[in-house]
């Protein structure tokens, strides 16, 4: 599965189609939701699209995006719950990051609101568009409110352990993507692969759990499969070859992890995937010097 943020998202879902794959489109990218879907019912085959969705303070602004997708046919709304505030890039801050002005977050139609606005002071752009935009009050009561609102299915992305899985299933919600947001958020979170198995088994079977954050190698997906994940997610990797060869380049990166995991799968001894099992991992600990 592959997540894309960035115009770049009409040479990535051809690739995706291409192989098979189904592809999460952000809230922010600089194409709409419309015009992904449009790329898809215009091209020969299709891929599964999902959006993934932030909360804005202004609710019936973020239901607006639900709405959108739903008729444009979109088959899920991943909610993104690890975003109160923008973590504390430094590049970011440096670089006093923004968009460059021919880009724009092409969902919404404010230049406040598209990011597109000229001048953020000396900080990360943003971080200051999050702290205007986005709701720090986010809480498990949301999440409730938000599935009052779509007949899509709800998936929570950014859990990190057992007792925060827990509480999503308890609110109902289809799946959950654990998820530290590519480690860019806070520091010393956990790696996504160590926290995996204890989300898996807290849901107890109650709904699907996904995992995204370091899948680089058909090795890391038989991984992820192992400790119980229904699908993985991909991100870097794909823009890695998409700044070399385009959509070419992401078919390639696509490929090639599908060939790697083809690979693991027959040296293990499985023959589909249900047959890949906990067994074919082993955990060792290391003692920190620190």
């Amino acid at each position: 599965m592959l997540q894309v943020f960035p115009r770049v998202v009409l040479c990535v879902y051809p690739a995706c189609r291409a192989v098979g794959t189904g592809m999460m489109l952000s809230s922010w990218a600089t194409s709409t939701i419309e015009e992904v879907m449009s790329a898809m019912t215009s091209s020969a085959g299709g891929a599964v699209l999902w959006l993934q969705l932030y909360i804005y303070k202004d609710r019936e602004l973020t239901l607006s995006l639900v709405r959108r997708a739903e008729e444009a046919g979109y088959k899920a709304i991943f909610v993104t719950v690890d975003t109160p505030y923008l973590g504390r890039r430094l590049d970011d801050m440096r670089n006093r990051f923004k968009l460059p002005s021919h880009l724009s977050m092409s969902n919404f139609t404010s230049a406040s609101l598209a990011f597109s606005e000229g001048n953020y002071g000396d900080d990360s752009g943003l971080a200051v568009y999050v702290a205007k935009a986005i709701d720090p009050t986010l809480c498990w009561d949301d999440i409730t409110w938000l599935k009052k609102h779509t007949h899509l299915p709800v998936i929570v992305k950014g859990i990190l352990n057992g007792e925060d899985a827990v509480q999503a299933v308890n609110r109902g919600v289809s799946g959950i993507l654990v998820s530290n947001h590519g480690a860019r958020q806070l520091d010393g979170v956990p790696a996504t692969l160590d926290v995996l198995e204890e989300v898996v088994k807290s849901v107890d079977g109650r709904c699907e759990v996904y995992m995204d954050g370091g899948v680089r190698r058909g090795t890391d997906v038989l991984k992820a499969l192992a400790l119980g994940a229904k699908a993985v997610f991909i991100g870097r990797p794909v823009l890695w070859g998409l700044s070399c060869q385009g959509e070419q380049g992401v078919t390639k990166v696509l490929e090639l992890v599908k060939e790697e995991l083809r690979l693991a799968m027959a040296l293990s001894g499985c023959r589909s995937v249900s047959e890949v099992s906990r067994s074919l991992v082993r955990r060792t600990e290391f003692s920190s010097r620190m």
